[in-house]
């Protein structure tokens, strides 16, 4: 009776994959932000890779991660309007 709740509580915890993944993700949205204003070709495809490797590594954060990827994607399209009107450069 006392392995059961043990049992249980180990299939609660976050793996280390899971951690990196959130972190991973967290640090693509970061990126995907700062991308937006500031070269945006250099930056939000790595964040977009960034994003795709979170959300392959940890089944836990998928919803992160697939916030990530979405967010990524929109502000891809948000810099090149950006760097297109305001004549930025994009590298």
């Amino acid at each position: 009776m006392s392995s059961e709740p043990s049992a249980t509580r180990s299939d609660d915890r976050f793996r280390p994959s899971d951690i990196v993944a959130g972190f991973l993700a967290t640090i693509a949205i970061f990126t995907s932000a700062i991308g937006v204003v500031w070269h945006p070709l250099r930056l939000i495809p790595i964040s977009i890779l960034l994003a795709l490797i979170a959300a392959g590594m940890s089944a836990r954060q998928q919803r992160l991660s697939f916030t990530a990827v979405l967010i990524a994607a929109l502000c891809f399209f948000l810099g090149m309007v950006v760097a297109v009107v305001f004549r930025k450069p994009l590298w």
